[in-house]
C-alpha cells in the first residue's frame, strides 16, 4: 500500500442545477444529473465509479435524488443553488458526520459518466497529499484521441493545451482559509479587467499569449488563495469530458455502450 493509498477519502457529489435547465427539461427532467443515459440517470455512473474504486468511504450528494441514487449515498444534501454555495453544503454534511484526521475530501460534478473506477483510484493515488487544493487537468490530444470530435475549452499554457477537470481534491481543514478567495477567482473568470487585477497583468499577459508554465500558474493560484495548490496533469479523458449538451450525450451513449459499460 503507497502512502495515498492509505488516505480515506469522502467525496461530495455536485448533483444540482438550474431549475430552468433548457437540457435538462428536454429530457423530461428537473436537473442535469438526472437525465437518462442508455437507461439510467447519468449521475449513477459517477457515483459507481466512486463507490468501486475502493477509496471513497462516504458519499454526500448535493442535489435531487431518486432511489437508485439514495442507495449509492450517505447523504443527501438540499441544492444551495450555487457551485461553491453546494461545495460548503457537501463538506459541512460530510464534517456532521465526522471527518478523521487527515481525511481529505474529493468534489466530483454528476455529469462526467464516462468516469470509471481505476481512473478514479488513479487521480487520487496520483495527487499530493500536501497541497490544500489539487486540481487535475487534462491535454488536448489526450480528450480528442480518446473521443474523437469531443469540443472542449482549453486554456493554452507553455506546456500545453488543457482541459479542466470536472472533480478536484481538498484538505476539508483548510476549506474555510481559501473559500473566500476562490470565490473571488470564480466570479472574476469571466471578467478580463477583473481578472487581470486579481493575478497580476504580468500573469494575466503571459496567460493571454500562451506563455505561461503550469509551474507558475500553481505558485500564482497558491498566493491568491493562501494555501498551496497544484495541478495534476491526468492523462484520463474522462475528468476532463462532462456532458452540457445533447451531442455530448450521444458521445457518452454511444462511448459506454462500445466499451460495455452501459
Amino acid at each position: 500500500m503507497t502512502p495515498n493509498e492509505s488516505v480515506r477519502y469522502s467525496a461530495v457529489v455536485l448533483g444540482g442545477g438550474d431549475p430552468g435547465d433548457a437540457f435538462a427539461a428536454a429530457h423530461g427532467v428537473t436537473v442535469k444529473p438526472l437525465i437518462p443515459l442508455n437507461g439510467q440517470p447519468m449521475t449513477l455512473y459517477v457515483l459507481h465509479a466512486l463507490r468501486d474504486s475502493g477509496r471513497v468511504a462516504r458519499i454526500a450528494y448535493v442535489g435531487p435524488t431518486t432511489p437508485e441514487i439514495d442507495a449509492l449515498i450517505d447523504t443527501r444534501v438540499t441544492d444551495h443553488g450555487s457551485l461553491l454555495g453546494n461545495l460548503e453544503a457537501g463538506v459541512e454534511a460530510l464534517e456532521a458526520g465526522g471527518i478523521r484526521q487527515g481525511e481529505r475530501v474529493l468534489v466530483v460534478t454528476a455529469d462526467i459518466p464516462m468516469l470509471v473506477a481505476d481512473e478514479v483510484r488513479d487521480v487520487l493515488d496520483s495527487a499530493s497529499t500536501e497541497a490544500a487544493l489539487v486540481y487535475p487537468v487534462v491535454r488536448r490530444e489526450v480528450c480528442e484521441a480518446a473521443y474523437p470530435g469531443v469540443k472542449r475549452t482549453y486554456a493554452r499554457l507553455k506546456d500545453g493545451s488543457f482541459t479542466g477537470g470536472n472533480l478536484f481534491i481538498l484538505d476539508p481543514a483548510l476549506i474555510g482559509q481559501f473559500l473566500p478567495r476562490l470565490r473571488e477567482v470564480l466570479d472574476a473568470r469571466k471578467a478580463p479587467l477583473k481578472l487581470a487585477g486579481l493575478i497580476g497583468p504580468g500573469i494575466f499577459f503571459k496567460l493571454l499569449t500562451g506563455r505561461l508554465t503550469v509551474e507558475a500558474l500553481e505558485a500564482k493560484v497558491s498566493s491568491i488563495l493562501g494555501v498551496q495548490a497544484r495541478a495534476l496533469i491526468t492523462p484520463h479523458a474522462a475528468v476532463g469530458t462532462d456532458v452540457d449538451k445533447d451531442e455530448d450525450l450521444t458521445l457518452a451513449g454511444a462511448y459506454l455502450k462500445q466499451t460495455g459499460k452501459s
